[in-house]
């Protein structure tokens, strides 16, 4: 098993469209990027501990690459608003990938290269490519949120489309029904 550590936004988001993908066998909503040890929900709202709304995934190698997770990553949440994601604002709902080795970094860079120089978006990526340091798993209560809460409105508005998208753009990376 390889692990990637993403923030796309909200947490709530990433992981409802990453637990769809082939081979992702795990995926931890959590904190990172950060100068405070074990933050709360609350504190990383606050926008003072510098963490990041992220997830954690556990995937196989074999059945999804590390390019494969970038495409969708890309593809369902906006690289471009610095530290926003549709009306989240703050530091911490910034687009970041915590690389967990030299292959990771490099292929995050070629693959922002490749989307700057097919113009993929219009406005300037600001995605932060950043060592992993620590991750903080969420409280319990975060843990599949879209899943158990999918009639709230936050979920029909914001995270449906970034489903809608995945399942749409990617049906081969599809975990079977």
């Amino acid at each position: 098993m390889h692990t990637a550590t993403l923030a796309g936004g909200c947490f709530w988001c990433t992981e409802a469209v990453f637990k769809r993908i082939e081979g992702v066998e795990k995926v931890i909503p959590g904190y990172t990027g950060g100068n405070i040890k074990n933050p709360a929900y609350r504190e990383v709202c606050s926008g003072r501990t510098g963490h990041a709304e992220a997830i954690q995934i556990q995937y196989n190698p074999n059945l999804v690459t590390f390019a494969q997770i970038l495409e969708v990553f890309f593809a369902t949440h906006d690289p471009t608003t610095l530290n926003r994601q549709g009306n989240d604002t703050g530091t911490q709902y910034r687009s970041g990938i915590f690389y967990h080795d030299a292959t990771q970094q490099e292929t995050a860079k070629a693959y922002i290269n490749q989307l700057i120089s097919e113009k993929v978006f219009r406005n300037p990526i600001v995605t932060e490519i950043t060592a992993f340091e620590v991750f903080y798993p969420a409280e319990s209560e975060h843990w599949d949120y879209f899943d158990q809460n999918i009639q709230q409105p936050y979920c029909q508005y914001v995270i449906v489309p970034k489903v809608k998208t995945l399942n749409h753009h990617f049906q081969t990376l599809l975990k079977p029904k």
